[in-house]
């Protein structure tokens, strides 16, 4: 029973890193950003992810810097907990009770006991700002339930709420009206624009607003691409605002520098505009970011911005507008429509990114590696456009090629296919185009798979489409006089009665392949491609196939659309079992006979796994998510899982990871969530003593060697060797700025001349070397007879039951001579 409470549903990874604005450390050396139940802490140079902060039971949504201590951040969530956090070590200092759930979090220097929180009111869609103070005590958890409103009437945004003038006032904005309150005064001045159209069909509903650090200014985006500067607002009469106009779309935030001497701004176009002395004419840009600014942050330094993007990317930029690094999250496309697969190669999941692209995502260190372009055209965002799609993706020949189609659809006789097939370039590390083929169809695709048994020597591709014919894709010899090459033609077209194909699939071996036509599923011969059996149960068109492995590869699966599972045994040609169930997802284990099937139920999504040869399921959990899961697969483990109890020991050699409707990436595991989400965030812990650099991690490897080795030397009470840290020379090197050092050369230098041997620290003991070839010599003759004649004194000596005293030989001696001879006074220099 332990062992069944121990496995769990767990987010592992691809949440959203834009979901609020990310927050820069005091250096700029560290970035924040929130990811799900999590706050993530990134190295602004290096990338990397350095610590997971974990203790929300809900979704976080909001972080802070504390101002009076810049070493120590605070988090809101949607659990009602505010949580005051040591990010150098990823500590968990204090825990705040506030009660509601919290929408966005805001901190001031001048209050250092109290920071602002949004929460909703008891009526639906109404949010307030209210002051929390934070009481002091010693105890980790302490209830913050004194809460005071400021402002009432405002989004739930952070974006549209904003302190100024150091605190003196907070901006907040919602629909058309713009609500100041003045924390000395005590009063809160109103300013609402029009809510009609103007003569240029612009709206003038506020998006955004961000106050100057310095002076009395307020800039506010809006639905028509303008930004007003609101000055005089004190004063109800006498307030006044300016326009500053480039964005054709709505502004999506802002931002004022450190300084307050800049205004940035971004939207939909993908560019980060900077207006100097918020004028109209000292523009910078910085234009194809990729993707939509969701959120923009500035260093607390001033030498760093950050951008948020809506394909889950933020951006780090110089204050010259140069981009420095970028953390890219899982993409999260329109729809993923080729599932999810994993690359044999890179071991990383595969699916829909980017319009048009692969995105390419390690499951390990929750990061996208790269994406590959497979439209290769420009994409142009606008709604009213027919994009084309990416639908469907495989790879063949473990991992050495990979096959992709696209299709765009503007009306149902206006269908546009194109297959194209990739192969891996080992000399550039990716997949280089190989074979462009027009209409390989004339409907859509449905069903695309490569025959990847290792006994195959010929590459095969096979298609399905609804036009109701399959095809049969081979690799062939497409040299010419000018160059050696390859490229796919197609080798035979199938079809059964007219009928769609829904699916196709090959057999473990690859000599079958199975077609499903509507309610009939199909079994063809790869050699000669003829039809051996079919299948016919008239429980629905058949959606899903697949073949059993190992030892239950003799059995063949289908799901309908009638939410019936059917398995069929292969050498009776006879139904084995069948049952009711509405499969969502059917997945076959790579490494075992575990078949892990979803299905969708009132309550959420069921999990089903179970082997073909027994239609009893070996594991069943109720509820795994609220959602429809969509997609599924399974990633084999580096190392195997030792599960005994027979429900469980389906994730010994896998593990099943699955894609909600929502794309909430998540899998079962045994583990805690901190060993399962933060797999390297133990190895990059920083220590005080040590930056973390690329050297500290190597020499963190060795001293991991040296504990082991010295433990050893303990065990065996030996003697205890010194640790590179407990000398004060190495200390020093390691500690000093490298700007103070001497150059590498004079230190090479140095170290080499303590190696080489002095002649004055040679022993007066020592014989001439011409004397030690002749012993060596002599000694090489005479090592056999020693050895006889030391066993006969030994062999007699145990008779005697006398005590035995060792005699060296003279091999020995002189190797033990030859240690006489090393000087290790070089050592004391250390």
């Amino acid at each position: 029973m332990e062992e069944e409470e121990s496995i769990r549903v767990v987010h592992c990874g691809g949440s959203e890193l834009n979901f609020r604005r990310a927050v820069f450390s005091a250096d700029s050396k560290y970035i924040f950003c929130v990811s799900g139940d999590f706050v993530k802490v990134y190295s602004t140079t290096t990338e990397e992810c350095v610590h997971i902060l974990q203790g929300h039971t809900d979704l976080v949504t909001g972080i802070q810097l504390n101002p009076s201590n810049h070493l120590q951040l605070y988090s809101c969530s949607f659990d009602g907990t505010i949580k005051l956090w040591d990010y150098l070590d990823g500590i968990l200092i204090k825990t705040f009770l506030v009660g509601p759930k919290l929408y966005a979090l805001f901190t001031l220097t001048r209050a250092e006991d109290s920071v602002f929180v949004i929460t909703n009111k008891e009526e639906p869609d109404v949010f307030q700002l209210v002051s929390v103070k934070l009481p002091k005590s010693p105890s980790q958890e302490v209830e913050a339930k004194e809460l005071s409103s400021v402002l009432d009437y405002i989004n739930q945004s952070p974006k549209c709420t904003a302190f100024g003038r150091e605190g003196e006032y907070v901006a907040a904005v919602r629909d058309f009206y713009l609500s100041v309150y003045f924390f000395k005064k005590k009063t809160t001045s109103r300013y609402t624009l029009s809510s009609a159209r103007n003569k240029k069909h612009a709206k003038n509903n506020f998006t955004c607003v961000a106050c100057h650090p310095k002076e009395d200014c307020i800039a506010s985006g809006h639905m028509d691409g303008k930004i007003r500067l609101w000055r005089n607002f004190d004063d109800d009469k006498k307030y006044t605002y300016t326009c500053l106009h480039w964005h054709h779309d709505m502004v999506m935030d802002l931002a004022f520098s450190v300084t307050g001497a800049s205004l940035l701004s971004g939207g939909r176009e993908c560019v980060l505009v900077e207006w100097r002395d918020a004028a109209e004419k000292n523009k910078e840009f910085l234009p194809r970011l990729g993707a939509a600014i969701e959120y923009i942050s500035v260093a607390p330094a001033g030498d760093l911005f950050c951008t948020s993007h809506a394909d889950n990317k933020i951006m780090v930029i110089h204050r010259n507008l140069d981009t420095s690094a970028v953390i890219q999250g899982l993409v999260k496309d329109r729809s993923i429509l080729t599932g999810l697969m994993i690359d044999p190669k890179t071991k990383a999941l595969v699916l829909n990114g980017k319009p048009g692209h692969l995105q390419f995502y390690s499951l390990q260190s929750d990061k996208q590696l790269y994406n590959l372009d497979i439209v290769q055209q420009e994409y142009i965002n606008d709604s009213g456009l027919f994009q084309i799609e990416l639908t469907k993706a495989a790879f063949g020949c473990f991992g050495n090629w990979l096959a992709t189609v696209e299709q765009r659809q503007e009306k149902e006789s206006e269908l546009e296919l194109q297959m194209k097939l990739w192969k891996y370039n080992k000399k550039t590390q990716g997949f280089v185009l190989n074979t462009k083929i027009s209409m390989p169809h004339d409907d859509h695709i449905t069903g695309l798979c490569f025959r990847n048994a290792e006994r195959c020597e010929a590459l095969t591709l096979v298609t399905a489409s609804k036009d109701g014919h399959f095809k049969v894709w081979i690799l062939t010899d497409d040299s010419d006089i000018y160059k050696k090459a390859v490229g796919w033609t197609c080798d035979f077209v199938g079809s059964y009665h007219k009928y769609q194909a829904t699916d196709c699939c090959f057999s473990e071996d690859g000599s079958l392949l199975a077609v499903s036509f509507e309610e009939i599923v199909t079994v063809w011969d790869s050699e000669t491609w003829e039809l051996k059996c079919t299948f016919c149960q008239r429980a629905g068109k058949i959606r899903r196939l697949c073949f059993g492995r190992l030892t239950c590869s003799k059995y063949l699966l289908g799901a309908t659309e009638n939410g019936i599972l059917c398995c069929w045994n292969l050498l009776s040609c006879a139904l084995e079992w069948s049952a009711k169930l509405s499969i969502g997802v059917m997945e076959p284990d790579p490494h075992s006979e575990h078949i892990a099937a979803v299905s969708r139920s009132s309550g959420g999504s069921d999990l089903f796994v179970f082997k073909p040869s027994e239609p009893r399921p070996l594991h069943i959990q109720k509820s795994i998510c609220r959602e429809e899961v969509q997609w599924g697969v399974f990633v084999p483990r580096d190392v195997p899982e030792s599960f005994t109890s027979e429900a469980h020991q389906w994730l010994n050699r896998s593990q099943f990871y699955f894609l909600t409707k929502s794309q909430s990436l998540l899998t079962f595991s045994a583990k805690s969530p901190e060993e399962k989400l933060t797999p390297t965030s133990k190895q990059l812990l920083a220590e005080e003593s040590l930056p973390t650099t690329p050297f500290y991690f190597i020499l963190g490897k060795h001293r991991q060697q040296q504990d082991k080795k010295l433990n050893e030397t303990l065990e065996n009470e030996l003697v205890q060797l010194p640790l590179t840290e407990n000398i004060p020379a190495i200390n020093e090197l390691l500690h000093t700025p490298a700007h103070v050092l001497p150059s590498a050369s004079f230190l090479c230098s140095m170290f080499i001349n303590s190696l080489l041997l002095s002649e004055e620290t040679k022993s007066a003991e020592e014989t001439p070397d011409d004397v030690d070839m002749e012993e060596e010599k002599e000694s090489d003759d005479s090592d056999e007879e020693n050895n006889l004649t030391e066993h006969v004194q030994v062999t007699g000596n145990a008779d005697l039951g006398e005590d035995v005293i060792y005699q060296l030989s003279k091999s020995e001696e002189k190797e033990l001579r030859k240690f006489r001879k090393v000087d290790y006074s070089w050592i004391t220099a250390l």
